[in-house]
């Protein structure tokens, strides 16, 4: 399976100055990103012209390669990062009711609502898209 590649407009946390900045370097999609921030010192080359920390930058890629996944999406890949999954290789090794578990403490944490957080079966779609992504 092939990843999905979106627009920056659709990956959740980035204001409008910080797209026009990442438009300014040539990143326009999540894929451009993947690309530019391959290495450490990609990363800190953006995270310098953004003005922004680099653990930010990484925290901005590893929601990029999350929404590669049709199932994961920009919808998603926020809540998985903050439940802890740091990586599609980390998703593949998940157990869907494990994850299903840190997502809803994550959720009654924040929201103090049980029904904002994805069914089992959305979070196993998580999982087996993981497992059949080409890296």
């Amino acid at each position: 399976m092939k990843g999905k590649n979106w627009s920056l407009e659709h990956l959740p946390r980035l204001d409008e100055t910080t797209r026009s900045r990442f438009q300014d370097l040539g990143i326009t999609t999540t894929q451009d990103l993947l690309l530019k921030a391959q290495t450490q010192q990609g990363k800190e080359e953006i995270a310098r012209y953004l003005q922004q920390k680099p653990q930010q930058i990484s925290k901005w890629v590893i929601m990029a390669d999350l929404a590669r996944l049709p199932s994961v999406g920009c919808e998603y890949c926020g809540l998985l990062l903050h439940a802890g999954i740091g990586s599609i290789e980390q998703l593949k090794q998940m157990h869907p009711q494990k994850l299903h578990q840190q997502v809803l403490r994550l959720q009654i944490a924040l929201f103090k609502r049980r029904d904002y957080c994805p069914s089992v079966s959305i979070v196993q779609n998580w999982i087996q898209d993981a497992r059949k992504i080409n890296q």
